[in-house]
């Protein structure tokens, strides 16, 4: 039985992330279910930073992001955290109030986006269709998130300040003794007196195996596709395009194109996979709305993103069980607002408030309390 400060479970982002701001507070362990960490959602993201978002706890915690991603430490990754790419909303004719509808007045004004011709929209993406494209908004601050590198820095980092990763550890059992949790796994027993519950869409069965009822989070199966694009065509320029009403993306990657039909199938937690029907719904979205033809996928797969109820992140202490916190629920903003809900998850755990700078970000704590779903 190994003794620790702190047992984070799931090394995803959520958990590296927390464990990165834990480690230097004293003894931490990772217990990661699978032989390498971030297998089931943070290693298949197609992440974009933006701070577009209208519900305020997503958009402070991205925004109380922004200037780490920005100028992460030194030493902290080799790569650039982030790539300016840029984000366009498009729309039919019929979507223009659903363009519309994607910002506040305040976001406007501040200049998160701006209204765009559909010339510039095509000059920006030359391949969206004339036929259909009528309207367009541009979000010029977006950018990529380089997902691999942000996850191995907050691993990295937390291993630097002590922190270990434990892998093969699925967890079992745990039971509160003597002021300390116990948590068993086929890797062998761990102890300490704080749990951060960082285990995606796992988070809730990790609560029961701890006696506790869960809080109801909903993993949900999203497919992404990549296919090469037209000859002679580099489409490496081009911003990320969003239907107004969400109903897919299109992305440059890696010298290809990735596009998603953005579906949420309600899933079990489990090693996801992309189903032919969803595969096809993306291809025929994307052709919709453009002059692609997709002759050929590259590459598909789906991961899941774990929402709560009210599609919000629960981060902090449960008032059920003394030293288990949550950190659950970032459905698919997980990457951007990493930073932020490590601190906001390690101050939890060290029994303090949500850092001055997520709350001044419009991040209200009984919006992201645990407890809103405890009766």
């Amino acid at each position: 039985m190994r003794e620790a400060d702190f047992i984070v479970v799931g090394g995803g982002v959520a958990g590296a992330s927390a464990a990165f701001r834990l480690a230097p507070h004293g003894r931490t362990l990772i217990l990661e279910m699978e032989s390498q960490p971030g297998y089931h959602t943070s290693g298949r993201s197609a992440a974009l930073y933006s701070r577009r978002y209208k519900d305020p706890s997503i958009r402070g915690f991205a925004a109380a992001s922004g200037a780490f991603l920005e100028a992460p430490p030194d030493g902290f990754s080799e790569a650039p955290l982030l790539t300016p790419r840029g984000l366009m909303i498009i729309g039919r004719a019929d979507q223009a109030e659903a363009v519309a509808r994607q910002f506040t007045p305040e976001q406007i004004q501040d200049g998160v986006a701006r209204d765009i011709s559909t010339d510039e929209a095509r000059r920006l993406i030359p391949c969206l269709d004339p036929d259909y494209l009528a309207t367009a908004m541009l979000v010029p601050a977006a950018a990529d998130i380089d997902v691999n590198a942000l996850h191995r820095g907050y691993l990295a980092a937390a291993a630097r300040a002590g922190a270990e990763t434990v892998t093969d550890a699925p967890v079992t059992r745990m039971t509160f003794e003597q002021g300390r949790w116990r948590v068993e796994t086929p890797a062998g027993a761990f102890v300490a007196p704080i749990v951060v519950n960082a285990a995606g869409a796992w988070a809730d069965a990790v609560a029961e195996a701890a006696g506790l009822e869960p809080l109801g989070i909903r993993p949900l199966r999203r497919t992404c596709v990549t296919f090469d694009p037209p000859a002679g065509v580099d489409p490496s320029d081009w911003p990320m395009a969003m239907d107004a009403e969400e109903a897919f993306y299109f992305k440059p990657e890696a010298g290809r194109i990735l596009a998603s039909p953005c579906d949420e199938h309600a899933s079990p937690p489990t090693d996801a996979q992309p189903e032919e029907i969803d595969v096809a719904e993306a291809v025929d979205r994307v052709e919709r709305a453009t002059t692609l033809e997709v002759r050929r996928i590259a590459h598909s797969w789906a991961g899941l993103r774990s929402f709560m109820p009210d599609r919000r992140p629960a981060v902090g202490r449960d008032p059920r069980a003394e030293g288990f916190v949550w950190m659950a629920g970032l459905g698919g903003f997980g990457m951007m607002t990493s930073e932020a809900m490590g601190r906001a998850a390690a101050a939890a755990a060290l029994g303090e408030d949500l850092p001055a700078d997520i709350l001044a970000a419009g991040v209200d704590p009984a919006t992201v309390a645990p407890d809103r779903f405890i009766g």
